[in-house]
């Protein structure tokens, strides 16, 4: 009942509270966002959600469009911005995430939602992870986040999505709140410590 009813209402209640209690940040953070990308402050990427129905994940920008002499977009590291880096330190860009929640594109607590091109990389065990809504944060988020390797972040996942209860998510929010505020586990360039997935899991099959 909780898993197929009572999330979702508490998705919605407390996003919608949570999007009243922020709005005087977020209001500040937008138009700071909004000079700092030349009127760009939101970023949208396209993410794989429930049942892998691909979505939009909304965030505020915290980086440039720089690009290479060939055209190609520098790394994160070299396009995040002064105060895109302060941005994603205090977890602030997540917040217009509560709007994914609210439509029913996210959960609240979920596993991360994922780039859509590694779907075809996913093992059928892996795969159970898009069995429920992404999530703002989740297990493998309180677990160590950017810094697990991929094969943590999905056991983190699937022991999510296995024992998925009203308990547990309260533990993984109570957990989120402490690391925003001692802002720990924040990796400005995820990719400094982990490889991307589809590189990872293309090495293995190569391997094997």
């Amino acid at each position: 009942m909780y898993r197929t009813v009572f999330k979702r209402v508490f998705d919605i209640l407390f996003s919608s509270i949570g999007l009243i209690i922020l709005s005087p940040l977020t209001i500040v953070v937008f138009i700071l966002m909004f000079i700092e990308n030349n009127g760009k402050p939101f970023y949208t990427q396209e993410r794989p959600g429930k049942d892998n129905k691909v979505f939009l994940l909304l965030k505020f920008k915290t980086m440039n469009d720089k690009k290479d002499p060939n055209g190609k977009l520098l790394p994160d590291r070299l396009r995040i911005t002064r105060l895109g880096s302060i941005v994603r330190k205090t977890s602030l860009d997540e917040i217009p995430q509560l709007i994914n929640v609210i439509k029913g594109e996210m959960s609240l607590i979920g596993p991360r939602p994922l780039r859509t091109f590694y779907l075809p990389y996913y093992t059928e065990e892996e795969k159970k992870r898009h069995d429920v809504r992404p999530g703002i944060t989740g297990l493998a988020q309180i677990s160590g986040r950017n810094f697990l390797n991929w094969e943590q972040r999905f056991e983190y996942d699937l022991e999510y999505v296995s024992n998925l209860s009203p308990m547990l998510d309260l533990t993984i929010a109570y957990k989120t709140l402490l690391k925003v505020i001692k802002s720990s586990d924040i990796a400005e360039d995820p990719n400094e410590f982990v490889e991307s997935f589809d590189i990872y899991r293309q090495r293995q099959i190569d391997n094997a």
